[in-house]
């Protein structure tokens, strides 16, 4: 297993039940573990969004929330928070401060 393989389990663990995604977003947890490295605990709702973003567009590019985050509705936006945390939770783990 690659560094970034562990570092994205690493996030889905700190994952709370409610958000468990379903079982194909590898790719998608690989960018999170990008964003963890270069972000650490510094990273954002909006970095969340746009690793979301670049990954759906990909697989969905029809999908209706790929807008930038401002231009999602809150309920849209807070779908983002227990990434958020999760990323932020695996950053602390590790010890990757990131940059701001």
């Amino acid at each position: 297993m690659s560094y970034l393989r562990d570092d994205a389990r690493l996030i889905r663990s700190h994952l709370p039940p409610h958000a468990r995604p379903p079982h194909d977003v590898e790719g998608l947890f690989l960018l999170y573990a990008v964003l963890m490295r270069a972000k650490g605990e510094h990273v954002t709702d909006v970095d969340v969004h746009d690793a979301w973003a670049a990954w759906t567009e990909m697989r969905n590019p029809d999908h209706a929330a790929l807008v930038p985050f401002e231009a999602l509705d809150e309920a849209t936006q807070r779908q983002d928070l227990p990434y958020v945390e999760a990323i932020r939770a695996a950053a602390g783990e590790r010890g990757v401060s990131g940059a701001s």
